[in-house]
């Protein structure tokens, strides 16, 4: 019967991140710089909130975008950190984390034969979604841009079937994120398109060298914003989203996701209040912590004499595979893992683009990191 399953389905690949981890979870000793989870616990007056929404019995269906009283601390958060107003009655939804997020406004936006403009090295998560829409992603080259989708990369790629571009900054895997005057340049360049644009802004607690600006406040009418608790509030379980569009917009996604999911969890929904209230600024001690882990890890790769463009949001280094080493970057990865017990993301996960690279996750403590390291730079001598 496999083959009655639609097509599409079949030709999508498990995630590459997901795949290289799956293939060295269980190695005993391993230090795993792979996944992007906070290894910080969510605040504990979040888990009492849950705790107490569990004993007040709120186990019930919510509204389908989501309590009120959430989607208002919601507009509350965005506003006062962005600077970016949203009406939390129609211009909100809560979804089940940022993933369904992205998925119900692409399967509301996109048509059969759209093209979705994206840069390249990207988060793996966004192609197969689109191209189960039946449309098309179209990847930029950024690579000699430090990794950045700047108006004047986009623009060659902008045709009559463009639809959506995807702006997913501070960006997973490199890290890096666009200046205000960068944002404005996209925005004045789609003023003149029916162009949507997707913000995927999960990261956007975690910019460190200046605050964060959505591409919302210069482009509200045609941008999703794409937002959520899981890496400022360490809540990646809870799977709490965020979706913040005009209300043009989020009338018809609310639909999509109505169909899908009918509302997110009621009892993460009321921790998440917690987070966005009380917790306003619990992402700070975090990111105090992931700036120290960052300046030590680019101390270390420099003397290692690694290419890698400083991120400046996140926690991750997309680092250049030395030119001397002959392999591409899954083997380079597989060897570090035999060799070193070490385990990084191929860049090839991020598409073709990626090649060439590895991903370094410095969501781990600074004892992980320094023994990862002095690992990798010992396995490094060898073969350079």
């Amino acid at each position: 019967m496999e083959h009655l399953i639609n097509q599409k389905v079949k030709d999508l690949e498990i995630s590459g991140i997901r795949k290289f981890f799956n293939m060295v979870a269980n190695t005993e000793g391993m230090i795993s710089l792979t996944i992007g989870q906070p290894d910080f616990p969510t605040p504990e007056h979040v888990k009492q909130a849950g705790i107490k929404a569990i004993q007040d019995n709120y186990t019930s269906y919510t509204h389908n975008a989501g309590y009120l009283e959430l989607r208002e601390a919601a507009c509350q958060f965005i506003e006062k950190k962005y600077g970016i107003s949203y009406n939390p009655e129609n211009e909100v939804i809560v979804t089940i984390g940022g993933s369904e997020a992205i998925d119900i406004s692409f399967r509301t936006i996109l048509s059969e034969g759209s093209e979705v403009i994206l840069p390249g090295p990207v988060y793996p998560g966004y192609e197969p979604l689109i191209r189960t829409c039946g449309a098309v992603p179209v990847y930029v080259d950024v690579r000699d841009n430090q990794f950045r989708l700047t108006a004047d990369k986009i623009k060659p790629y902008i045709t009559e079937k463009t639809r959506c571009i995807v702006l997913p900054y501070p960006s997973n895997p490199t890290g890096v994120s666009l200046s205000e005057s960068e944002l404005a340049d996209i925005a004045s360049l789609l003023s003149e398109y029916e162009i949507f644009v997707l913000a995927d802004e999960i990261y956007s607690e975690l910019v460190y060298d200046r605050a964060h600006t959505s591409i919302a406040s210069f482009l509200k009418e045609k941008t999703i914003v794409i937002n959520g608790l899981s890496k400022s509030h360490s809540m990646t379980g809870w799977r709490i989203g965020l979706l913040f569009a005009s209300e043009y917009l989020t009338k018809h996604i609310l639909k999509v996701h109505q169909y899908n999911v009918s509302c997110a969890n009621s009892i993460a929904q009321k921790a998440a209040y917690e987070a966005l209230t009380a917790g306003i600024d619990d992402a700070l001690f975090m990111k105090k912590e992931y700036l120290m882990r960052r300046e030590y890890v680019h101390q270390r790769l420099q003397n290692m004499g690694l290419n890698v463009v400083k991120p400046d949001g996140a926690f991750y280094f997309f680092v250049k595979i030395p030119e001397s080493i002959s392999k591409n970057s899954f083997d380079f990865c597989l060897e570090l893992v035999r060799e070193t017990k070490v385990a990084v993301v191929p860049g090839s996960a991020f598409s073709e683009y990626g090649e060439g690279y590895f991903r370094l996750s410095y969501a781990a403590s600074m004892e992980t990191l320094k023994e990862g390291l002095d690992r990798i730079e010992k396995y490094l001598r060898k073969l350079i």
